[in-house]
């Protein structure tokens, strides 16, 4: 009687790999496509990983997105930023300034990662655009409240309509991201910048 001999089965380890490094490719990949166009192969891809190994680290390309966006974000406060400007027009320049170097980075993509992906994301993905509303309004909130707070140290005219100069500046920041996007230099933004400036109410 011939004896079969079987040969144990392996039982596959989990690719390990730098939840690190792989979630800041997914962000550059995010930024540079934007949400929609950004496919999973795109980010397994450029993330050197497999989907399943995507899937049971991130979670869904939702929550991907959004862990990418909290890093893009962490790198440069824009509520800290706001809220340490020692004035409100210095609040205003450092959001101009920083804006304008963020979207002309030499190791980066051009443009702001929530103006790209805003615009491609389409209605079918109405949470994630949600998301990214919630975000602006909140820069914008505290955007507001800094200049509320020049208003009220004599810094800013009491007529000032702090409201409207805090949607000014988001304008001028997604605005200052279209014109990286289609090819701006940097030097040309931060001129672009000044010349909002100049505008300031005294």
């Amino acid at each position: 009687m011939e004896t079969v001999t079987q040969t144990p089965t392996r039982i596959g380890r989990p690719r390990s790999f730098d939840r690190d490094a792989a979630l800041t490719q997914a962000m550059l990949t995010f930024w540079r496509h934007g949400y929609e166009s950004t496919s999973i192969s795109d980010l397994t891809g450029a993330m050197g990983i497999t989907p399943p190994s995507l899937y049971a680290a991130f979670g869904d390309k939702k929550r991907l997105f959004l862990e990418c966006v909290g890093l893009y974000l962490a790198a440069e406060s824009p509520h800290a930023m706001i809220e340490s400007a020692p004035t409100a027009r210095e609040a205003a320049r450092r959001l101009l300034t920083v804006s304008a170097e963020g979207v002309t980075g030499d190791t980066t993509p051009t443009g702001c990662l929530l103006a790209t992906s805003a615009l491609s994301v389409s209605a079918t993905a109405g949470d994630v655009q949600a998301e990214l509303a919630a975000i602006r309004h909140g820069i914008e909130a505290t955007l507001r409240e800094r200049f509320e707070r020049g208003r009220a140290d004599g810094e800013l005219p009491a007529d000032t309509d702090v409201d409207a100069l805090a949607g000014h500046m988001m304008a001028m920041t997604q605005g200052l991201s279209t014109l990286a996007r289609d090819g701006a230099s940097r030097e040309k933004l931060l001129r672009v910048a000044d010349a909002a400036m100049a505008g300031w109410p005294d």
